[in-house]
């Protein structure tokens, strides 16, 4: 039965947010100093990236080392609040993105977790930490060697009462700093080990794979609280007025979490970084405004994607780069292909905690069938259930059955030879299903935080990087393998959102896309020509030597595409990423140099050199058609259900890559706002004037255009009030002979232009009338 929604109603709602990256660059100050221009813009809340202490330096703030203080690097809660009142100056209110999930491994800037490795499991900070002190004889692994102990004896050094490696600086438990060197490793409540060994014996919950983000036990009601009291009393004293939090699907009961969230909040408006995959609804009992947006992004992005285009798109780029089936030729086998190797490389230590856990239920079980299961089988059965998710987690208010299904439990079993064994998938999916008190509820947690790291690093991080036919679709909450969204798709999805989640974030770019809405709209309109793209890839390449991989060549060239003229730096940097988070010739824990080079070579002799100039004339001659997926993309977001957040900059045009190329400081207000910036200012503005008209209790209906061109027209109604009307596949429409006499038949009244108010348009308009300026149209209804 599914729990009936909460309430999650808060006082005023944004009706816009804009996105700022604060960081030692950009702290509090130049914050206040933009507020007047992003005030004019028409957003209601500015969105601050997280606000608390973090290690010195750090460019994005995720790296929490202290969460009962505003980070001093950004000007402390002085800072903060006088950013907060200049916007209160400015009609604005803040929204600050929180991290429950992790803090930072960093001892020297981390008191909680220096306390922690000084004192052991006795410390009172111990219950913050997920840390497994029966693994690992007690010790906490800290991977901080640049190689096996014994060949760094020699650089550890004790100092008083704390021992240093290099940059690194370690407590040591009281009464050992006396003690010859080996033996003061020994007793200490933790062991610096090298940092290969992170990947197999580490001993705490990390963020995804990363060894430098501890996991935090929120679950704990007073970790909770020591950890959210800040955010919380500056909530209360008005400094803020609403929350993002970050990674809910890294805790371990992210329903309990939220619901305590909601209550010491006072129910303020709070969305939720879940990504859901196509088809997953938010948990209906979930008390929050909605998620981010990254479903939002993906059926907006679905908009200007030609489905049959992509398609022959697909078969040229298995023709020019002849990737294997699993590796890059075709996506859900490329999926399960690097959820497999995530599980027995990055996320190996995880995996041996998550089979440690089910051993230990089955062993004390008082039910016989659970026991007598070898931990091998064990961990198989895990792993082949693991891969088989097609979402990113389950959870309590959830049916667990629907989540980890019968029909992968069949495929899991024929992992096994002999039938006996296979029997630890029934095991493993009994526990998962429920049962067996504190223990089989603490492993169901495990495996959930297990599935969605695992879904994260192989989907995002990897399969993203090798299946590359259409980049743009390569996005969080994407789905390359079926890129495009029908107008009847994406008008049922919209009519969904408004009806259960009327608050919710809406996005379409972010700190965390690979690519910004820009590019995405570029690369979108090669679905439409992949006869010229194919065309103009074999003359740039006809000559080329060099080349690494035909993956990352095609990826390289569409790379250029996206972005436009651009320092040569930033491709490179983006691609060197690109090939070490693919994994199929280096990475980042084992990179080939040689590859490396090879890869930086031919970025520089190709698609940063001369040939590079021929998909720059493609791109130029396809400029029309990119600036209508542009303008529509942005009408598109702005205008529909959900409150939306502007990414710092995209208000004008926004050309970025995978971060860090996507975090970098940029100027208000922007050097040419151009079309885009007009379009953005007025749909905002319009917003943050009639609030009714897009808000909660506001109205939702598809507009048809008829003709010979209908399809290419996308128009919606805003409760009545005002209509968005967008070209879609716009050079498949210019192919095609244009709009012609296609009519879109509007609401009864008089619609005036909001970009050309003297323009207004009554009954059935002529389609080539309403676009003859831009090939977006915003209208409001005459009062």
């Amino acid at each position: 039965m599914t729990p009936e929604r909460r309430d999650a109603s808060v006082p005023v709602p944004p009706t816009a947010t804009y996105r700022l990256q604060l960081q030692p660059e950009f702290p509090f100050e130049a914050a206040t100093a933009a507020v007047p221009y992003l005030a004019s813009l028409g957003v209601s809340h500015l969105h601050l990236s997280p606000v608390l202490e973090a290690v010195p330096g750090s460019a994005h703030g995720y790296d929490v080392v202290d969460p009962t203080r505003v980070r001093a690097e950004l000007g402390g809660e002085e800072g903060l609040r006088a950013l907060a009142g200049t916007a209160r100056e400015h009609g604005l209110g803040l929204v600050v993105d929180i991290v429950p999930n992790h803090m930072a491994m960093a001892p020297r800037h981390n008191h909680a977790l220096w306390e922690v490795l000084r004192e052991g499991p006795k410390s009172p900070y111990a219950r913050w930490f997920d840390i497994d002190w029966e693994a690992q004889g007690g010790q906490v692994l800290v991977p901080v060697l640049g190689g096996p102990v014994g060949s760094e004896l020699a650089q550890l050094r004790v100092d008083g009462d704390v021992l240093r490696y290099h940059d690194h600086v370690l407590p040591l438990r009281e009464g050992t700093e006396g003690l010859p060197l080996p033996r003061l490793l020994d007793t200490q409540w933790y062991r610096p080990v090298w940092w290969r060994l992170a990947r197999t014996e580490l001993n705490y919950r990390r963020f995804f794979s990363i060894s430098e983000l501890i996991g935090v036990r929120v679950e704990d009601p007073e970790v909770f609280e020591a950890t959210h009291g800040t955010i919380l009393r500056l909530l209360h004293e008005g400094v803020v007025d609403g929350l993002r939090v970050d990674h809910p699907d890294g805790l371990a009961d992210p329903d309990a979490y939220l619901e305590r969230l909601h209550t010491a909040s006072g129910g303020r408006w709070t969305v939720v970084e879940k990504i859901l995959a196509d088809g997953e609804r938010l948990p209906d009992s979930w008390p929050v405004a909605g998620t981010t947006g990254y479903d939002a992004l993906r059926h907006v992005d679905g908009l200007f994607t030609d489905p049959e285009g992509a398609g022959e798109l697909l078969t040229r780029y298995r023709h020019f780069a002849a990737p294997q089936t699993d590796r890059g030729g075709e996506w859900a086998a490329t999926v399960r292909r690097a959820a497999y190797k995530v599980l027995t490389h990055e996320l190996a230590a995880e995996t041996e905690r998550l089979t440690r856990a089910a051993s230990r239920v089955c062993a004390a079980s008082a039910d016989p069938g659970l026991r007598d299961r070898a931990p091998w089988a064990l961990r198989t059965a895990l792993e082949e259930l693991l891969v088989r998710m097609e979402v990113y987690r389950p959870y309590t208010s959830g049916d667990p059955a629907a989540v980890v299904t019968e029909k992968a439990a069949a495929e899991a079993r024929q992992a096994f030879v002999v039938p006996e064994e296979a029997g630890a998938v029934d095991v493993v999916r009994k526990l998962l299903l429920g049962g067996e008190g504190p223990a089989g509820a603490d492993f169901r947690a495990r495996f959930a935080q297990t599935a969605s790291a695992l879904r994260a690093k192989s989907v995002e991080d990897t399969a993203f990087y090798r299946y590359v036919p259409l980049s743009a679709a390569n996005e969080v909450g994407g789905d390359p393998g079926a890129p495009g969204v029908s107008p009847a798709g994406f008008h049922a999805y919209c009519a969904r959102v408004q009806r259960d989640w009327p608050a919710t974030g809406t996005v379409v770019s972010t700190h965390d896309t690979k690519r910004s809405a820009d590019v995405r709209a570029a690369l979108a309109v090669l679905t439409e020509c992949p006869q010229r793209w194919a065309d103009v890839l074999e003359e740039v390449t006809r000559a080329e030597e060099g080349v690494p991989d035909g993956q990352l060549a095609w990826a390289a060239w569409q790379t250029v595409f996206g972005l436009g003229p651009a320092a040569p730096e930033r491709v490179q940097e983006a691609l060197l990423k690109h090939a070490r988070e693919a994994g199929l010739y280096t990475s980042w824990t084992e990179q080939e140099p040689a590859y490396e080079k090879a890869v930086a070579a031919f970025v520089a002799a190709g698609p940063c050199g001369a040939p590079g100039e021929r998909v720059a004339a493609l791109r130029g001659a396809l400029e029309p058609y990119i600036r209508a997926n542009v303008l529509g993309t942005a009408l598109v977001h702005l205008t529909m259900p959900g409150v939306p957040d502007v990414y710092q900059g995209t208000e004008a045009e926004y050309l970025a890559l995978v971060d860090p190329d996507n975090r970098r400081p940029v100027r208000f207000p922007p050097e040419d706002p151009g079309a885009k910036g007009t379009v953005t200012a007025a749909a905002l503005r319009l917003r943050r004037r009639r609030p009714e008209v897009f808000g909660d209790a506001a109205g939702y209906e598809p507009l048809t255009a008829e003709g010979a061109a209908a399809a290419h027209c996308l128009a919606f109604a805003r409760s009545g009030r005002v209509v968005t009307a967008v070209t879609r596949l716009s050079l498949r429409l210019a192919e095609s002979g244009g709009w012609r006499e296609t009519r879109l038949a509007l609401p009864p009244g008089t619609w005036v232009d909001v970009l050309a108010p003297e323009r207004e348009f009554t009954g059935h308009a002529r389609v080539a009338e309403l676009f003859e300026r831009l090939p977006v149209a915003l209208l409001e209804r005459a009062e």
